[in-house]
């Protein structure tokens, strides 16, 4: 019963998100990246694919702080990494379709609800002593929010018309890479050598996901105020 309104909860604040996000959708121009335009397609690809990188590693502290998070509720790699990658094909759909203009929300509706995300994904943390299926379904739909995000990074860039998809597929790849690359710190820093001590989410879980959430609440707040 208590999982079941901890479930149903979950799915309004979901709902309230994807309203927020709706309720702003001015269609913008995104400028073209004439350079690009005009390079050849494999140093379009690798162009992209370091600007998802650094996106994540080492500019991206909010994105490291929500994949750390996704790390602390289970000690199995295999889970993190369906996790990330649910996170990664939300992320790749809403900056396809941003990018063409079909969905655009604003930065300052947006940068407030990635920010929520993490505050959410940390509490949860706090609150479950066990990773529940509707976790995935949690991270892929904060992966839609995150990549209208990532999407308003690549605008400030432009895109080529020329190499479009090639150049998201790039994007996207360098911030898979950059995901997995925390969640492999993390894993070889924390889980491996202290997974499995039997005090681990006292001593890590806790203090962690308290200063995460502290965190992104701080910038919530921050975000909404200077819209």
């Amino acid at each position: 019963m208590k999982h079941q309104q901890h479930y149903n909860y979950t799915k309004k604040i979901i709902v309230c998100f994807l309203l927020c996000i709706c309720a702003a959708m001015p269609l913008l121009a995104h400028p073209i990246n004439v350079a690009m335009e005009r390079a050849p397609a494999n140093e379009v690809f690798w162009f992209y694919t370091k600007m998802g990188i650094t996106h994540i590693i080492p500019n991206g502290i909010d994105h490291i702080l929500f994949v750390v998070s996704l790390c602390l509720l289970s000690n199995k790699i295999k889970t993190i990494l369906w996790q990330a990658s649910a996170f990664t094909v939300a992320h790749t759909i809403t900056i396809a379709l941003s990018m063409k203009n079909i969905i655009v929300a604003p930065g300052q509706v947006v940068e407030p609800i990635i920010a929520l995300s993490i505050a959410f994904v940390a509490v949860e943390n706090i609150l479950l002593n066990e990773l529940k299926p509707w976790r995935v379904v949690i991270v892929f739909f904060f992966g839609l929010v995150h990549g209208l995000g990532f999407a308003s990074a690549l605008g400030e860039v432009g895109l080529p018309r020329n190499n479009f998809y090639t150049s998201i597929i790039a994007f996207n790849i360098g911030v898979e890479l950059g995901q997995i690359a925390v969640i492999l710190l993390v894993f070889g820093l924390l889980i491996i050598p202290f997974g499995k001590r039997l005090n681990f989410k006292k001593q890590f879980v806790y203090p962690l996901s308290i200063m995460i959430a502290l965190v992104a609440g701080y910038w919530t707040v921050e975000r909404i105020i200077g819209v």
